[in-house]
């Protein structure tokens, strides 16, 4: 929805103050000012949180069980078929920064997500008929062929509707999440606060949204059909699109950024402008040797204001704003390297572990991670938003409780507690198989119960409803008002990163490890391995990571509209 600078500035100067149920510098679908009491904040927000937790059903949905599609009804070799999706993990990780800047520079976000939601509909709908097509071809081939579908055109179609999945959540993602919170009002005092709890149940209900595709549509898939198996996830999408469409008369429409102008062009500008006034300027070394680290760069970029040539202090800030996120963005890595462990090594570490609820019946190694991490998640994030947040609150008088980066290094604390619990599990793990004779016997189960890795399950939980909500919160709150799709986008970036930082080290360390008569750290017999190792050097790395965060989150300085609010401690 678009409307020019000059009426908007005629609203938010001349009418907006005169009706106070108006909502400042903010416009319907129709173009009208934004009614307060019959737009924005729950209304509308309860439209997208249903958006959003129906795109996570479909998005987990088709990945969670893709490695069975690939190397089954494709016939795919392993290797290859694991090479493909990390390829298409790291796509779908990477991808959101481009659509996010694409929706905050250029179409908006309504219409991204529109654009994004029917691209999405349009890929899972041809991705059901590959899987159609894909039937057909095993129903008139040999049971013993390794490949059904053989024809290469199929093999196209399918990859093609594949890696559109990826192109449609990059413009769905960051957006939905961003139009969402951009529905509350940050200059109400009432819904600023309910800001905070917003993101609290949007992580609530998404994550109960990804527990359904496991329960569901796994069974599905590997019962029944993967026609029906696609097609459920496309369905969904549709609902989806329905749904954002029947919210249009409550959602605002704000305006952002300077009179229009491109947010990329302006910071752009103020990096060009700083680079050649340093230039000119010649820094002595004495001025270099007084700044370090950040802020350098920082002051860097103060020197763009000795020859403005038509910048603003604002694009400074802005410049700088977004410089200071690159060292919580690096030093969070460690907590997403950690974050990738769950759905592989602790699943493996699992499967050779006492599975069995009752004599009949054994919990799939898989599906720990999503009960215990899941549920943690579910239970943990009303109690932090209705006990936790109300507390902290009388005693730090936060609006919040604490701030966003406290509750992230939180989470960095819980989750090296959860690796070093892990590594002391399966270092016992490991003496419990050489006691009992195991240790070349991979398939045989390991006489110690799975309630083991209950705790590393739990703590790794409770590190993502501290850990992942908060910097959500931090990069939407903490980049300008034009880059808020691109600050959401730069959080799903940090945790793509970690897995693909995650696969480096195993591979890495598998060839340096294994060779010799040795079989590695990663052998394919887990109880000649050493994942015991792998996840204290992983604790180590958790380690050095929160040490960076804390000093680059010592005296961080949070942005407002007022460009400084306080300072961290």
């Amino acid at each position: 929805m678009t409307i020019s600078a000059a009426d908007e500035d005629e609203i938010c100067e001349a009418e907006a103050p005169l009706l106070d149920d108006f909502v400042p510098c903010s416009i319907d679908f129709n173009g009208r000012h934004s009614v307060r009491s019959k737009s924005g904040c729950w209304k509308s927000a309860s439209f997208l949180i249903v958006v959003g937790v129906s795109e996570r059903f479909a998005y987990y949905g088709i990945s969670l069980n893709l490695l069975s599609y690939l190397t089954g009804n494709l016939g795919l070799p392993t290797a290859t078929a694991a090479a493909i999706l990390n390829a298409w993990y790291g796509t779908s990780a990477i991808l959101p920064i481009l659509g996010a800047y694409v929706a905050d520079a250029f179409s908006g976000r309504f219409r991204m997500i529109s654009a994004a939601c029917v691209l999405y509909i349009a890929a899972l709908g041809f991705l059901t008929l590959s899987a159609s097509l894909n039937s057909s071809e095993c129903k008139q081939s040999s049971p013993t062929s390794r490949a059904c579908a053989s024809n290469q055109l199929e093999l196209v179609f399918f990859f093609v509707s594949f890696f559109s999945v990826s192109f449609a959540q990059a413009g769905y993602l960051p957006c939905v999440q961003a139009f969402a919170v951009d529905q509350f009002d940050e200059e109400d005092e009432n819904e600023n606060r309910v800001k905070g709890s917003f993101f609290n149940w949007w992580n609530c209900f998404s994550t109960a949204g990804i527990l359904a595709p496991l329960l569901v549509l796994a069974y599905i898939q590997e019962n029944l059909s993967w026609e029906l198996g696609f097609g459920i996830p496309a369905a969904t999408m549709c609902f989806a699109l329905v749904v954002f469409l029947s919210g249009i008369q409550t959602y605002r429409f704000r305006k952002t950024g300077d009179g229009g102008s491109n947010p990329l062009v302006r910071i752009y500008r103020v990096f060009a402008r700083a680079a050649k006034n340093c230039r000119i300027a010649r820094v002595t070394k004495e001025e270099t040797d007084n700044i370090s680290g950040c802020g350098a760069h920082i002051g860097f970029l103060d020197k763009a204001l000795l020859e403005p040539d038509g910048l603003t202090t604002g694009d400074v800030e802005d410049a700088k704003s977004i410089l200071k996120l690159a060292p919580i963005w690096c030093s969070c890595l460690g907590y997403t390297i950690i974050y990738a462990q769950p759905s592989t090594l602790f699943t493996k570490q699992a499967a050779t572990l006492d599975r069995h609820i009752t004599p009949a019946f054994q919990i799939p190694a898989a599906s720990l991670q999503h009960c215990f991490i899941g549920g943690s998640i579910i239970i943990s994030l009303p109690i932090y938003d209705r006990v936790f947040v109300p507390i902290a609150k009388s005693i730090t008088k936060c609006p919040s409780g604490i701030s966003a980066l406290q509750r992230v290094g939180i989470g960095l604390v819980l989750s090296l507690i959860s690796i070093v619990f892990a590594a002391a599990v399966e270092r016992r793990r490991l003496g419990i198989a050489r006691d009992h004779g195991l240790v070349n016997k991979p398939e045989a189960v390991v006489p110690m119960s799975v309630w083991w890795l209950a705790p590393q399950y739990v703590l790794s939980g409770l590190a993502d409803a501290f850990a992942v909500v908060g910097l959500q919160e931090f990069f939407y709150d903490q980049v300008p008002l034009d880059f808020r799709s691109v600050g959401l986008a730069l959080y799903i970036s940090i945790l793509g990163t970690g897995n693909l930082v995650s696969s480096f080290l195993v591979s890495t360390i598998q060839s340096v490890t294994a060779g010799n008569g040795r079989e590695g750290w990663f052998s394919d017999n887990l109880n000649r391995a050493h994942l015991d190792y792998f996840y204290w050097l992983l604790a180590g790395l958790s380690l050095t990571g929160f040490t960076a965060f804390v000093c680059s989150t010592g005296s961080y300085v949070y942005r407002t509209r007022a460009i400084v609010s306080y300072v961290d401690s």
